[in-house]
């Protein structure tokens, strides 16, 4: 073999062999990038079920809060339809009532200019007057069922919330404010009044009588 020969021959062998080392370069390229990518994608798939868990979190979060809002909303609903419900019932026949009160007073009033049981010699006018009584007792009756409760504060010291004044009295032996007089009796369903009751009240010391400025209740 010539030295041309061989000098061709290992020129050839070492551009193979440069081949080669350069084909196993970018294998190894290759591999060193699949498993770049591949723990790329590794991560994202970690990275993105802990992202969607937290906005399910977020979200069941909102949810519950939408909820409890519900349930507090009906609630109070409730119970302002309850309140509503009772309120009604108590004072739902405050008008009819107020009807009612210039009857208890006549009743009353006829009551106290009728004769004694012992003055009355016509059977008839005793009959009345018995009659009137029974009247005035069942009436009385229906207040009570419905809560209507009289004010008669003779004696008591005057309250704005349920006395009217009507006039001041020089009393030296009360105290100034007790209510001396009583002209007409208040009267209230449960805790709201339904008309106050007209009073005579005695002065401070020194003060002046004064007339009744306001006769209406």
């Amino acid at each position: 073999m010539s030295m041309d020969s061989s000098k061709q021959t290992m020129n050839e062998e070492t551009e193979n062999k440069d081949v080669e080392l350069d084909e196993e370069t970018v294998e190894e390229e290759t591999c060193l990038e699949e498993s770049v990518d591949l723990q790329n994608d590794e991560e994202g798939e970690v990275n993105e079920p802990s992202k969607s868990l937290d906005e399910l979190e977020a979200k069941i979060s909102e949810l519950k809060d939408q909820l409890l809002r519900t349930v507090a909303d009906s609630e109070n609903l409730r119970k302002r339809l309850e309140r509503e419900k009772e309120q009604t019932r108590k004072f739902g026949i405050a008008n009819f009532a107020k009807d009612l009160l210039s009857i208890a007073d006549n009743l009353r009033r006829a009551l106290d200019a009728a004769p004694n049981k012992e003055d009355v010699e016509d059977q008839a006018i005793e009959n009345l007057v018995l009659g009137i009584q029974m009247t005035e007792q069942e009436l009385q009756k229906a207040f009570d069922n419905n809560n209507i409760r009289k004010i008669d504060p003779l004696g008591e010291k005057f309250d704005y919330n349920f006395h009217q004044a009507m006039f001041e009295v020089e009393e030296t032996d009360k105290e100034p404010g007790i209510v001396v007089q009583v002209l007409q009796p208040g009267y209230v369903i449960d805790d709201r009044i339904l008309r106050p009751a007209m009073v005579g009240v005695a002065a401070a010391k020194g003060g002046k009588k004064s007339v009744s400025v306001d006769t209406t209740a």
